[in-house]
């Protein structure tokens, strides 16, 4: 009973944090394309910002892995929240493009740092039986931070345009006193010891492991990772941008239909996530998912009432809720020993992901606003198709390797 209670504790300062942390982000999302303008920021420039962030978190993911298996989690996560709440002030504070691209590196970092860490801190606090269960909890935390975040940003950004963001550093600050505080290590010492002289395939650099991933019996969930993250930043990036140009939606306006259309999100995640996965697998979930994502993006070019937005992106974000955690145990199953690594592997290969998506999707969106989210779709549907076609091949090298 003790050691369940301890479980459990710890599953909730995790997602505490992380509900802190990601508060701090959802309340920077309905200004930003106010604060964009006022300083005179094209959507390319937006598009850059955002793959700066993602190419930071691209190249320290792996060796955030790693010193996760050999360091602890605990040190990872209090670093890297405190590393996020600074990148947050200099970004309020920042009046120039430079510091703004300073800023979003710095937060690359700090998220290389806390999600391979609190993913594999969850895998070692959890059974194969528990871990669908709370990787959905530690997910759903999450998406209740984006939920409340944005409410709570529009609102607090009638005080000034900046104030969301140094309130997101306060956040960030307090996550990472609490999990200084309170979170005991969940790496034992003598598994720590045994990977601080990790296998030669982790000692590797950021190109020796993208390189021979493909080895791995999880490489094709990394294909689909990668590809689901480019179509899905093409969508995320630009929503601002593209509500505020084209409905001339309010900071006010954003909060609401982001924190409504996530609220689905955040219960299934809590509630029947694990269930969902039980019934139908973590394939099949995947795929439909894909297919809703893709389909439901589409629809956002034909609609124009606000309740019709506000339906279409609720289906989208309900969508992209429940295939992150899916694909997460996924991989997490097939990782055994090296949850560190492969969450290491899985943070990289989603900051591929980011690092195109937004890249293209902020050059798109200067050309024509529905650009982006017509890719989005074209993206999200191959995706689908791939997972189609790869699930029983995955199915047969897992089984051979077994």
């Amino acid at each position: 009973m003790s050691i369940m209670l301890k479980k459990r504790g710890a599953i909730l300062i995790l997602m505490l944090n992380l509900f802190l942390v990601f508060t701090g982000i959802g309340l920077v999302i309905p200004i930003m394309p106010k604060y964009m303008e006022n300083l005179g920021i094209t959507g390319s420039t937006i598009g850059l910002l955002v793959a700066a962030f993602s190419l930071t978190q691209l190249l320290f993911s792996p060796l955030a892995g790693r010193l996760s298996d050999q360091w602890g989690r605990k040190k990872m996560i209090v670093t890297g929240m405190v590393l996020f709440a600074f990148s947050e002030a200099l970004f309020g504070m920042a009046s120039a493009t430079a510091l703004l691209f300073v800023s979003r590196m710095l937060g690359g970092i700090s998220a290389a740092m806390i999600m391979p860490a609190v993913m594999a801190y969850a895998a070692d606090v959890t059974t194969t039986e528990e871990r669908a269960a709370g990787m959905g909890y530690i997910n759903a935390s999450i998406t209740t931070g984006f939920i409340i975040g944005p409410g709570i940003g529009g609102y607090i950004a009638e005080f000034g345009i900046r104030v969301p963001f140094y309130s997101a550093a306060v956040a960030g600050l307090v996550a990472a006193c609490i999990t200084l505080l309170v979170l005991r290590e969940s790496l034992p010492e003598r598994k720590a010891a045994d990977t601080a002289a990790p296998a030669g395939k982790e000692r590797g650099s950021l190109l020796t492991q993208l390189r021979y991933s493909y080895r791995e019996p999880y490489f094709l969930s990394l294909i689909i990772v990668f590809v689901l993250s480019f179509g899905l930043a093409n969508f995320e990036t630009v929503f601002g941008l593209f509500v505020d140009h084209k409905f001339g939606f309010e900071p006010k306006d954003i909060a609401f239909i982001i924190t409504f259309g996530s609220i689905s999100g955040a219960v299934v995640q809590a509630t029947a996530f694990s269930w969902i996965l039980k019934r139908f697998g973590e394939k099949r979930v995947i795929s439909v998912c894909l297919l809703f994502a893709g389909v439901f993006i589409l629809l956002t070019l034909f609609v124009h009432k606000f309740w019709m937005i506000f339906a279409v992106t609720f289906i989208v974000f309900l969508a992209i809720d429940i295939l992150r955690p899916a694909i997460g145990t996924q991989m997490s199953m097939l990782a055994k020993d090296q949850q560190g690594y492969v969450a290491g592997l899985n943070s990289a290969f989603t900051s591929l992901g980011n690092i195109a998506g937004p890249i293209v999707a902020g050059f798109l969106f200067d050309l024509n606003i529905n650009y982006p989210y017509s890719l989005a779709c074209v993206v999200l549907l191959l995706c689908f198709g791939l997972s189609l076609r790869v699930s029983r091949r995955e199915l047969r090298q897992t089984v051979v390797k077994a």
